[in-house]
């Protein structure tokens, strides 16, 4: 089972739920952290790494002795990254998607393919837990392809727990892809209702089955617990606004340490994504 764990915005506690969930459970469980951006599961885990790679993408590379300047590379490309001036041929790799459009269309063969570095990918493991994150390099935009790297990760014989970027964007719909359930972390706020209604939209466009939970569940009002009665979206847990949760993720120690009683309310919620699937 593939369960992801996404929010409308950052802040809400998806990463707590996710680390939370990952030592709850009775082992057979692997953790991915596909917040490539700012991966930080590990601060709370501590895997000890055992394997490290580089993530990268191909990109055009121009032989111009055999380039005759036509521009079919230019016309095809969508994104801008290839283009024909007189007689230079100029590539923008950050613009590029990787489709190999140029490849393919140029009439004088006169483009190859060379590596340009997105990121890294970690794996090790975390007691019995196994644990995988991408780390996207400073300054790089292209995060999609390093996520698609850490999903290549997932094990089959495992309940795979991936935690997810937040927002609604195209990071996010990569992690989400080919989840079995969604988990929608939100705070009960104005901010926090609005945004988890544009994440429950990305996610039903994808037809993911999902449910709720409700952190920090007694700062604000009831509009989260109706929206979901409406919505026939069903609240998985409420995880009450504890100062000793607080101080726990500000020392990096997990929700479940401190309060061992969580673990069993992780167990139900994981038997109740059970029952609905």
């Amino acid at each position: 089972m593939i369960i992801c764990i996404a929010s409308g915005k950052g802040g809400t506690g998806k990463t707590t739920i996710a680390t939370n969930l990952a030592v709850s459970l009775n082992g057979g469980v692997q953790l991915l952290d596909c917040d490539v951006e700012e991966p930080n599961a590990h601060l709370f885990m501590k895997p000890e790494i055992k394997h490290t790679e580089r993530v990268t993408t191909p990109i055009p590379e121009v032989d111009l002795d055999r380039c005759d300047f036509c521009g079919e590379c230019a016309k095809i490309c969508q994104f801008g990254a290839i283009t024909v001036i007189g007689k230079k041929v100029l590539t923008f790799p950050e613009l590029c998607h990787s489709c190999k459009g140029c490849m393919m269309v140029c009439p004088q063969e006169a483009i190859s393919e060379k590596e340009r570095e997105l990121g890294i990918l970690e794996a090790g493991l975390s007691g019995p837990v196994a644990f995988v994150r991408g780390r996207l390099r400073v300054g790089e935009v292209m995060s999609p392809p390093v996520i698609n790297r850490v999903k290549e990760h997932i094990d089959a014989e495992k309940i795979a727990i991936i935690d997810a970027p937040p927002g609604t964007s195209c990071p996010v719909i990569a992690a989400l892809k080919g989840s079995d359930f969604a988990i929608m972390v939100t705070e009960p706020t104005p901010f926090g209702l609005n945004d988890l209604k544009l994440a429950i939209g990305a996610v039903r466009i994808l037809e993911i089955p999902l449910g709720i939970i409700i952190n920090r569940s007694d700062i604000g009002d009831d509009r989260v617990v109706q929206y979901a009665k409406q919505e026939n979206i069903p609240i998985l847990m409420e995880i009450p606004d504890n100062r000793k949760i607080a101080e726990a993720y500000s020392r990096g120690i997990m929700m479940v340490d401190v309060m061992p009683e969580m673990k069993d309310k992780f167990r139900v919620m994981y038997d109740k994504i059970r029952k609905l699937l």
